[in-house]
């Protein structure tokens, strides 16, 4: 089981910019998929993007396309959101997460990071 800790969220006005980073401990990311998941109040879990570890190729919700990149270090096992025009809808908990390339879940998770973009 790997660990994966979150950090970089915080209060941004509308249109500002934030960069979350994800960084794993007891396993590399090779054969992963890593994603970015995100969750407000009293709503479900909701997908925001996702990384394939081995060639990079990446994947985004249609509410953020254009607005926010994944990216991948795999020196530093970490991998980074990159949040730009952000919008008060954005605000939730952010949490990383990753998938074996071949599975059909994700099997581990951080504990998420607060995101707040206010108006």
């Amino acid at each position: 089981q790997v660990q994966l800790g979150e950090s970089g969220g915080g209060l941004v006005q509308a249109g500002g910019s934030l960069r979350l980073s994800c960084t794993a401990s007891g396993r590399t990311f090779g054969n992963y998929f890593m994603g970015w998941f995100r969750q407000a109040p009293g709503k479900e879990r909701e997908f925001v993007a996702r990384i394939k570890w081995s060639d990079g190729v990446t994947n985004y919700a249609d509410s953020v396309k254009g607005r926010f990149t994944i990216s991948r270090d795999n020196a530093e096992n970490t991998v980074y959101l990159q949040m730009n025009s952000l919008k008060p809808e954005d605000t939730a908990v952010y949490y990383c997460a990753r998938k074996l390339a071949l599975a059909s879940r994700y099997d581990s998770w951080g504990r998420g990071t607060q995101v707040t973009v206010s108006s």
